[in-house]
């Protein structure tokens, strides 16, 4: 079985050349119940000061509030994905809608971006979050707690 090719679920970019993008690249840990539902993703963002590569592991969990924070996202609100475990973005919608982007990684560097994507940019996430869960579906469930097994909607 090949691997699926890497699925953005996050880009945003503006015509000042501000741009963060989140693409998912693969499994963690493919066949091990404890990492199988764990994805991969690289963080690239990128302004007049700033060139950076990151990585993010995302839980089936972040993608829930990812989805849940697209939702209710309005001016004066935001939405975050990443977070207690080491990396995380927060974007914050103002007034006239752009976005502040807050990048956090501990261990290596805190940054502020603007960003003014387009108007459709929240269905669009949307979308691509359809996307990546279609790409990488949870297959794995936790029937107590600490203790998993394969789902039986599995692909083999």
């Amino acid at each position: 079985m090949t691997e699926p090719a890497p699925v953005n679920l996050i880009d945003l970019g503006d015509a000042d050349g501000n741009r963060c993008v989140v693409r998912v690249t693969s499994r963690y840990q493919p066949g091990v119940l404890t990492g199988h539902d764990i994805l991969q993703a690289d963080v690239l963002v990128s302004a007049s000061f700033v060139d950076a590569r990151l990585e993010l592991y995302l839980c089936q969990q972040d993608l829930d509030t990812w989805q849940h924070d697209l939702t209710q996202l309005a001016p004066g609100k935001g939405a975050t994905i990443g977070g207690d475990r080491g990396l995380s973005l927060d974007f914050f919608m103002h007034e006239d809608r752009t976005l502040s982007l807050t990048v956090q990684d501990p261990d290596r560097m805190s940054l502020a971006l603007g960003i003014g994507p387009q108007e459709s940019w929240v269905q669009d996430h949307h979308q691509r979050l359809e996307h990546v869960r279609e790409t990488w579906p949870s297959e794995v469930v936790e029937t107590a707690p600490m203790t998993y097994e394969w789902s039986s909607n599995r692909k083999r």
